[in-house]
């Protein structure tokens, strides 16, 4: 069983200087959405949560399209680059935020924000396994999406506050400020952060659509990752209802200021706390498998009665949500870890990043029409449509199928080469006489053999046998 060691991970000085690194631009991005819904209050009204749905689904469409190269880009460079040059970008970006007096602008700006961050997200999660042992990663990992999770959520109340002090439009600078510090941070990390490839693969250019598939591939061909990303498509239909209506709820139906609406949003990084402390305790598959349909539920059922409560119940029911979309993501986040090669760790997040971020972008749209259509039942409706896709992902992928699944097994056998079938290896691979048949080993995996409770079989279920 896994412990729950944070201080262990962060005895690593490298993974402690990038930790670091992502919790203060966290932290300047809990004060950036803050503004924004702020922003969009001030120049929309009543009309805000289609502006914060539109600039919230242009965010995912970013990484949806863009996180799968980034994931094949982060396994053949360098990626300390890759992660300072994000964080630059984004820092001039919202030092523009101040400035914004029309609603194309928002769009633009938060289009622009978000493709750095499309690239820097899958890159600093492959990053993790990089830089940390294999007794650590879990921990590390688990430790860099707490923090992910409670400062998203759990920064707003910080947030709320300072608004007070410098006023809403002024965060976006202190949002410079993290990034800025942030890139700094990184600035002192080794220069090698790259994966083990070969020097070919590296510059292979050409063959990233390849692996832009090969991760899409092996995210979906392995059946307990497949079911944690349709459980996160149920978790995205409550959380978009969350991040788009609260705060309409909270400034325009109980009437109370943006320090009130942190201090909602502070209840689901803190729930989102108390997801992670439970995560560490169930380390087994069948246990994670549980875990991640026990968070779809708990986010779903939280909203069914939220639009007919006050500030300190809503707070309340937000801490349940925000548990169980740290159940959800977390948990999933391990998996891939566990159940993933290092050298094609890049790849899957990438994949995985795009397709989690994919269901937002359906998500975002629906909570903006709901919350002005149907403004005092939007959350009702909300977790009606969550709760009828919990129903059909439990029937359709019952989690007790996964209790005999085994981790995918590596293996090495001669692949050869006639006169009629040629492809570029490494120089030290195979004879470089084209003309001549030979033999080299070639690696590639049966991935997950299942053995369910009604089928008593081995079911192999091969990824990508291409060369990566």
């Amino acid at each position: 069983m896994h412990k729950i060691g944070f201080p262990t991970s962060l005895n690593n000085p490298i993974f402690r200087r990038l930790y670091l690194a992502q919790t203060i631009s966290l932290l300047g991005d809990a004060l950036t959405w803050l503004g924004l819904a702020l922003l969009a209050f001030e120049l929309a009204g009543k009309s805000a949560p289609i502006v914060l749905a539109g600039a919230l689904t242009l965010r995912v469409t970013a990484f949806t399209l863009l996180s799968p190269l980034a994931g094949a880009i982060a396994d053949r460079y360098d990626r300390k680059p890759i992660l300072m040059v994000t964080h630059l970008g984004r820092m001039l970006l919202v030092c523009l935020l101040p400035f914004v007096n029309s609603i194309w602008q928002i769009y633009a700006l938060v289009l622009g924000l978000n493709i750095f961050n499309a690239f820097f997200a899958p890159t600093y999660q492959a990053t993790i396994p990089l830089v940390t042992s294999k007794a650590d990663y879990p921990q590390a990992i688990a430790l860099s999406a707490t923090t992910y999770q409670i400062l998203g959520v759990f920064g707003p109340g910080i947030a709320g506050v300072l608004a007070l002090v410098v006023g809403a439009r002024e965060l976006f600078f202190w949002d410079g400020l993290s990034f800025t510090i942030a890139a700094i941070l990184i600035g002192t990390l080794p220069g090698n952060l790259r994966s083990d490839l070969t020097e070919s693969a590296q510059k292979s250019i050409g063959s990233i659509g390849t692996d832009i598939r090969a991760g899409t591939s092996r995210l979906w061909h392995d059946a307990p990752i497949r079911y944690g990303l349709m459980m996160q498509l149920v978790a995205s239909i409550a959380g978009a209802q969350i991040l788009v209506n609260t705060v309409g709820y909270v400034r325009g139906t109980l009437h109370q200021t943006a320090v009130e609406y942190g201090w909602v949003m502070m209840g689901f990084g803190l729930g989102a706390t108390v997801g992670a402390m439970v995560i560490g305790m169930f380390p087994k598959l069948r246990s994670k498998i549980v875990t991640i349909g026990a968070g779809g539920l708990l986010i779903t059922l939280s909203l069914l009665g939220a639009n007919f409560v006050g500030l300190v119940p809503l707070i309340g029911l937000w801490a349940i949500a925000g548990c169980g979309q740290s159940l959800i993501s977390l948990t999933l986040q391990t998996l891939i870890a566990d159940r993933t090669p290092t050298e094609f760790q890049g790849r899957v997040y990438g994949a995985h990043f795009a397709w989690s971020h994919l269901w937002w972008a359906g998500a975002y749209p629906l909570a903006g029409w709901l919350g002005t259509t149907v403004p005092d039942r939007t959350f009702l409706y909300g977790s009606f449509v969550g709760l009828s896709l919990l129903a059909i992902v439990q029937l359709w992928l019952s989690p007790d199928r996964f209790v005999h699944t085994h981790p995918e097994l590596w293996h090495t056998h001669a692949h050869s080469h006639d006169p009629y079938h040629q492809h570029e290896h490494p120089a030290d691979v195979g004879s470089k006489n084209r003309s001549i048949a030979h033999q080299h080993p070639h690696a590639h995996s049966h991935l997950s053999h299942i053995h369910a409770y009604t089928d008593i079989s081995h079911q192999h279920h091969p990824i990508d046998t291409s060369h990566p």
